[in-house]
């Protein structure tokens, strides 16, 4: 039978929550909870259930981005450095990289700082990372979810700057605070970044990528903390994150990557993530704004000037 309008949608998150819980098995089959990347999860349900256009614009960067960026996160933590020295040489790395390869997928973001925030020492982390974004990739080209989606779209490098400024400022304050650890949640770093690249930024949307967020967080720590089989968490999580979004109206997929992070934090931290993405999301999404304001003001004052 023919696949209509009506159940595409639902062909497509089934597609995507499949192949999550996919990657959730391979975790437990193979006992390595380094197979769980929780961006993973994000860009699955970005790239097939909702066809981001701005992560398919170029398919074939689904791969290498988070590749690149991965394997540089996994290098610098091999280092013998301190968890802070670490977090800003993948943070410059990764921008650099980011740079030269010409794009704006943020999601590479967060495998890149995963291997650190997680300490990954185990090859099997950068297989799973090329592994999971070939699917994805392949996913993406053999049923042309990028048709009509222009490959082109202007880069604003200037972006990269305030992002690095930003976390420059938040990793001196959770340093001085005592609680490095903090200085990096991958999901909200993904947030941050694609927000300055928004046109428009409003105090709504800061608040409503806050709620979601933190909600994300409490409902991945408070599952993973109660029941001890992994593959029904998952499930749990995945039904609960959508109707979460759904309940919001919103579309933010690293929602999806929060239930993920208590799989391969570090354990003595997961209890804390719930309020850390708050604090964390708080300073970061008040940022933007103010940033976003000032911007849209200074624009506004070009034709005066002129």
């Amino acid at each position: 039978m023919p696949m209509t309008d009506d159940n595409k949608p639902l062909a497509a998150y089934a597609a995507a929550f499949g192949f999550i819980l996919v990657m959730v098995l391979a975790a437990v089959f193979f006992g390595d909870s380094e197979i769980v990347l929780p961006e993973i999860a994000a860009m699955a349900v970005a790239l097939w259930a909702w066809r981001e256009k701005g992560w398919l614009r170029q398919p074939e960067k689904i791969f290498i981005v988070p590749s690149v960026t991965a394997t540089i996160g996994f290098a610098v933590n091999l280092l013998d450095q301190s968890f802070v020295v670490k977090i800003l040489l993948v943070l410059c790395l990764m921008l650099v990289a980011m740079r030269v390869i010409r794009t704006n997928l943020a999601p590479a973001l967060a495998t890149g700082f995963l291997p650190v925030v997680t300490n990954a020492t185990h090859y099997s982390f950068l297989i799973a990372i090329f592994v999971t974004t070939f699917a994805l990739m392949l996913g993406v080209m053999l049923f042309k979810l990028n048709r009509g989606v222009p490959r082109e779209a202007p880069v604003k490098y200037q972006y990269m700057l305030v992002y690095l400024a930003m976390h420059l400022v938040w990793i001196a304050i959770t340093v001085l605070a005592g609680y490095p650890h903090m200085a990096i949640i991958p999901p909200i770093t993904v947030v941050v970044y694609e927000s300055l690249q928004m046109p428009m930024y409003m105090r709504k949307m800061a608040l409503k990528q806050t709620a979601v967020l933190t909600l994300s967080a409490l409902i991945g720590t408070v599952l993973f903390l109660a029941l001890e089989n992994w593959f029904v968490v998952a499930t749990i999580d995945l039904a609960l994150i959508y109707g979460l979004l759904h309940l919001f109206k919103a579309r933010i997929p690293a929602a999806y990557a929060f239930p993920f992070l208590p799989f391969v934090f570090p354990t003595e931290f997961v209890p804390q993530l719930p309020v850390g993405a708050a604090i964390v999301s708080v300073f970061f999404f008040s940022l933007v704004l103010a940033y976003k304001t000032y911007e849209k003001k200074r624009m506004a004052q070009v034709p005066a000037l002129a």
